[in-house]
């Protein structure tokens, strides 16, 4: 055990049936943590080595506890009852939780070529990519089911009428959930055409920034593409603060609690004191793995921290490195257009990951792509070494 973690506390990690089953108890979190670098992919919180692939299913169980514990919010598991129909291009889907119930409908617009069952992509608030005439889009309009205007609206949207408005889930776990359980409607809903096993997520923006975190929590998600996220997203809370201080004006933590409910409360006591949080986001990157992932990013806008981003991937591929899979996470950064307007230099690369991962082609996703000007410099970041898992 380093020093690093010295002193520990129980907390008890919401395992899924297989992790539970498969996984030692991994019952330790930090009490006290505090690293200015990037923390350590590959080492339990009790101090164990990640020497397998099997290893890192449970290591990843343990992030994942810890996002939710420390940034995010709870994120609940299914409901009591999820019904579902499907008609006319739209799929209406009914939850009841302890009582009380909700509906939504997402909208569906299908391809012009292609046969059923039809790859799709969940597209909050209808996205910003071009999604090709191959692939379907499901409409999710995610102010509908967890607001985010501004501070005034923590606790408002259809989540909240099914958990309370006193749910510690923020807004970016709230639309998470509900990706889940468009999921879970997809499965119970054969007439809607969609192939489970093909299924991607995106969204730019503060959108961008829920879509990552909803690939990131579930993996039946095959493709997820975060546009222009930054901080909160792509963006490590670590190298931000760095880029602050070094006189960039670019979105950090302290900053973002302060603008909207994107995040859990829980997060706050943190957002001063960067480098006591026991994780960054180069391991949201890391619950993605080995699923695909294509994070697109635009270095026109300091606020969405170019380099934290830049160098928050490229920590955040070292563990698609360890899993064998470097070539299903890319990263293409590219600047000169406006916020959410996706370039046609970006063209080539998102086609290349919409065809291996959601329409089965073998196309080249072996990228890294950025006009900035800067450097990762991965000494100044990272202590710990890629291990080759078995």
């Amino acid at each position: 055990m380093t020093s690093k973690r010295s002193g520990f506390i129980a907390l008890a990690y919401a395992f899924t049936v297989v992790l539970a089953q498969t996984c030692p108890p991994q019952i330790f979190c930090p009490v006290t943590y505090s690293d200015a670098k990037l923390p350590d992919p590959f080492t339990f919180f009790g101090g164990s080595p990640v020497q397998t692939k099997a290893d890192w299913a449970c290591r990843a169980a343990e992030i994942n506890a810890l996002f939710q514990k420390d940034e995010l919010g709870a994120i609940p598991g299914p409901p009591t009852t999820l019904t579902a129909s499907y008609s006319n291009k739209v799929l209406t889907i009914t939850v009841s939780n302890g009582g009380t119930s909700i509906s939504f409908a997402p909208t569906i617009t299908y391809p012009t070529t292609g046969s059923a069952p039809y790859p799709a992509i969940i597209a909050y608030d209808g996205g910003s990519i071009p999604i090709p005439n191959t692939v379907a889009t499901i409409n999710f309009n995610i102010d509908e089911f967890a607001q985010q205007n501004d501070g005034t609206s923590r606790g408002v949207g259809k989540f909240y009428t099914l958990f309370g408005s006193n749910a510690s889930a923020g807004a970016m776990a709230a639309w998470a959930w509900g990706v889940s359980r468009i999921i879970d409607a997809l499965q119970i809903t054969p007439s809607a055409n969609i192939n489970l096993s093909k299924i991607g997520v995106t969204g730019c923006s503060r959108n961008g920034k829920g879509a990552f975190v909803a690939g990131a929590f579930d993996s039946r998600i095959a493709l997820t593409i975060p546009q222009e996220s930054g901080s909160g997203g792509a963006a490590c809370w670590r190298i931000s603060d760095w880029q602050l201080a070094q006189g960039t004006n670019v979105q950090t933590a302290h900053e973002i609690v302060t603008e909207n409910v994107w995040f859990s409360t829980l997060f706050n006591p943190f957002v001063n004191v960067i480098p006591t949080l026991p994780f960054d986001h180069h391991l949201l990157a890391g619950l993605v793995a080995p699923r695909g992932l294509f994070v697109i990013e635009n270095t026109e806008y300091d606020w969405l921290g170019s380099q934290s981003t830049n160098g928050c991937m490229r920590a955040g591929q070292e563990v698609y490195k360890a899993l064998g899979a470097a070539d299903s996470m890319g990263f293409s950064q590219i600047g000169n257009h406006p916020h959410c307007q996706f370039p046609s230099s970006q063209q080539g690369n998102l086609t290349n990951f919409i065809n291996k991962f959601l329409l089965g082609q073998n196309t080249n996703t072996n990228i890294i792509v950025s006009d900035g000007s800067f450097t990762f410099n991965k000494a100044q970041w990272i202590d710990w070494t890629t291990p080759t898992l078995s």
